[in-house]
C-alpha cells in the first residue's frame, strides 16, 4: 500500500498562508484522485480539495477561491496552497489517494497521518 506523508502544517494568523505537501511513495499517476480532507475537533472529516489524474480539480464551497490543489508528477507530490486562512480552517489535514480498483471496490483508499493547521484570530 502506498505511503503518504503530509507536511507543511503549523500555526498561522488569520489572513496568512500555508502550503501543505503530500509526498507519495509510489507514482501518483496510478491514482484516479488525490484529495485533501480535513477534520476539525468534534467534527466529521470533510473533503477540502480534490485533483484527478487528468488535473481536474474540485473544492469545498468553504475553501473556493482561497485554496489551490496541485500536483507534481515528477516528485510524486500533491500540494495544497492555502491563502486568506480563517480560524475555521483550523483542523488536521489528511491526504488521500484512490486507485481505480479501490474505487470499484468501494473502499476509501490510502491515508496519511495528517498535519495540524491552526489559524489564530
Amino acid at each position: 500500500q502506498v505511503q503518504l506523508v503530509e507536511s507543511g502544517g503549523g500555526l498561522v494568523q488569520a489572513g496568512g498562508s500555508l502550503r501543505l505537501s503530500c509526498a507519495a511513495s509510489e507514482n501518483i499517476n496510478k491514482f484516479i484522485t488525490m484529495d485533501w480532507y480535513r477534520q476539525a475537533p468534534g467534527k466529521q472529516r470533510e473533503l477540502a480539495a480534490r485533483i484527478n489524474r487528468g488535473g481536474g480539480t474540485n473544492y469545498a464551497d468553504s475553501v473556493k477561491g482561497r485554496f489551490t490543489i496541485s500536483r507534481d508528477n515528477f516528485k510524486d507530490t500533491v500540494y495544497l496552497q492555502m491563502n486568506s486562512l480563517k480560524p475555521e480552517d483550523t483542523a488536521v489535514y489528511y491526504c488521500n489517494a484512490l486507485t481505480q480498483e479501490e474505487y470499484r471496490e468501494g473502499v476509501s483508499g490510502s491515508w496519511g497521518k495528517g498535519t495540524q493547521v491552526t489559524v489564530s484570530s
